[in-house]
């Protein structure tokens, strides 16, 4: 791993073993989490995934942080949704709770796409023009 440069965020290559075996750590512990929100009583599937998606997503890369999200909807509906674990029929409100999480974590990745992104940028010295220096005033 290398860091990126600000606020000491660890970054992994996108198509590592590293980040395979770092995208399933981070769905196992987000299932984990999400377990015990079940066993008090939340009816919220998908809570816990949102921020690890995040994490993934700003450490190792959208392509992982996408695959993580299509793990997590079977994951889901095996083990969270009414009967636990089995596959049953969707009811329309399970169905629409798995197409709000398809939504948000299509937005929660590109954000942390742009965090990303902009956090590379940081790193470089930010936005310059060609043979102009920030420390110079043009005034």
């Amino acid at each position: 791993m290398r860091r990126a440069g600000l606020f000491g965020v660890p970054r992994v290559r996108p198509w590592s073993w590293q980040a395979f075996l770092l995208g399933l750590v981070v769905v196992a512990t987000s299932a984990v989490l999400q377990g015990i929100c079940v066993a008090l009583g939340a009816k919220l599937y998908f809570a816990a995934f949102l921020p690890g998606l995040f994490v993934l997503a700003l450490v190792a890369g959208v392509p992982l942080a996408a695959l993580a999200a299509l793990v997590t909807v079977p994951l889901v509906w095996w083990a969270f949704m009414p009967p636990f674990f089995e596959f049953n029929s969707l009811t329309s409100a399970n169905a629409d709770s798995i197409n709000l999480f398809c939504l948000l974590a299509v937005l929660v990745i590109g954000l942390a796409d742009l965090c990303r992104a902009t956090i590379a940028m940081v790193s470089r010295g930010g936005l310059k023009h060609p043979g102009e220096s920030a420390a110079l005033n043009p005034q």
